[in-house]
């Protein structure tokens, strides 16, 4: 999948393309419909399938105090939709000028001038422009004389409620993961490189891989039974499981800010049951299967090494369940 970072990266697609637009935060199974319909869409016109998001999310850009927190980070988020079978991912700077940017320039000069656009896929309550001066019926008014179709997005449910981003936060807050799963049709994971830490497990008999989150407020927090991997690390298959088809090392893990050394910056902290070998530098993804309990503040590491190994008993189990 191509990505293409910001409208001046943006040459014009002569040929025409299918679209979608949104924010598709954590790229859920409801998004992953409307994308296999796109992609399809996109076969059957032999023309390219393109995603239209935003950088940062309008939420953020216009209410960050009040905005939720991720479910993906960027690269996760576009790691999913190539994985949708998606062409390109188009990314808008959502700043001031982006801001002011009439819906009817929006049309024009973005969707005609530049995509050739054929085929537009939105939620019928989609609004764009300055002020929020566009809607849906504005994109069908303006496909009609641009010649391109529009379509609403389908609603797509689970257990008779609506798949939704702000849904799968609900059941992450109580560590319903396996809701969670449903929704998302895979495990909800994080990635990043592990990156040297203060090695203060080591000292209590649980060395971590630690995974900074670089972001202000994680969508998860807590201690969980967790399982590692990489596409591109060797090291996939659980050394407890060599002749067995899972791939992963499974672990426990601690994601927050850590409150007994007083932690500033968010950080998930995994450790690996029977493994050694060196991840540092690694980009890795870690499955969140099962939570174990709140993050918590003890009155001393020894306090903290009892618990962790009360929590490891209770990963192990969920394991071998």
């Amino acid at each position: 999948m191509e990505i293409i970072r910001g409208l001046h990266n943006l040459s014009q697609q002569k040929d025409g393309c299918v679209a979608t637009i949104g924010n598709f935060d954590g790229v859920h199974s409801g998004h992953q419909h409307i994308l296999a319909q796109l992609s399809d869409k996109a076969r059957t016109c032999q023309l390219p399938s393109i995603v239209i998001t935003f950088e940062p999310q309008p939420q953020e850009f216009f209410v960050p105090q009040r905005s939720p927190a991720r479910l993906t980070r960027f690269r996760d988020k576009a790691e999913v939709i190539a994985d949708c079978g998606i062409d390109k991912l188009l990314v808008i700077h959502f700043n001031p000028g982006f801001c002011q940017l009439s819906a009817d320039d929006f049309v024009k000069k973005i969707l005609v001038d530049k995509l050739s656009l054929r085929y537009l896929q939105v939620g019928d309550d989609f609004q764009f422009g300055k002020d929020r001066g566009g809607n849906f019926n504005t994109l069908v008014e303006s496909g009609k004389q641009f010649n391109f179709e529009v379509e609403s997005t389908p609603t797509f449910s689970i257990d008779n409620e609506r798949v939704s981003s702000t849904r799968i936060r609900q059941a992450l807050e109580v560590g319903n993961m396996e809701l969670t799963q449903a929704l998302l049709k895979r495990p909800y994971w994080m990635s990043g490189h592990i990156q040297h830490g203060a090695k203060r497990g080591r000292t209590i008999g649980f060395p971590t891989a630690n995974v900074p989150l670089h972001r202000e407020t994680p969508a998860v927090s807590g201690v969980f039974a967790v399982r590692l991997w990489g596409r591109d690390l060797d090291v996939c298959k659980n050394t407890l499981a060599q002749n067995s088809d899972k791939q992963g090392i499974d672990g426990i893990a601690n994601i927050g800010y850590r409150p007994t050394v007083d932690g500033k910056k968010g950080l998930l902290e995994v450790h690996l049951f029977d493994f050694e070998g060196d991840l540092y530098g690694k980009l890795v993804h870690v499955d969140f299967l099962h939570k174990i309990r709140d993050e918590m503040k003890f009155d001393s590491f020894e306090i903290l090494k009892e618990q962790i190994l009360k929590d490891v008993v209770e990963a192990k189990a969920f394991f071998s369940a």
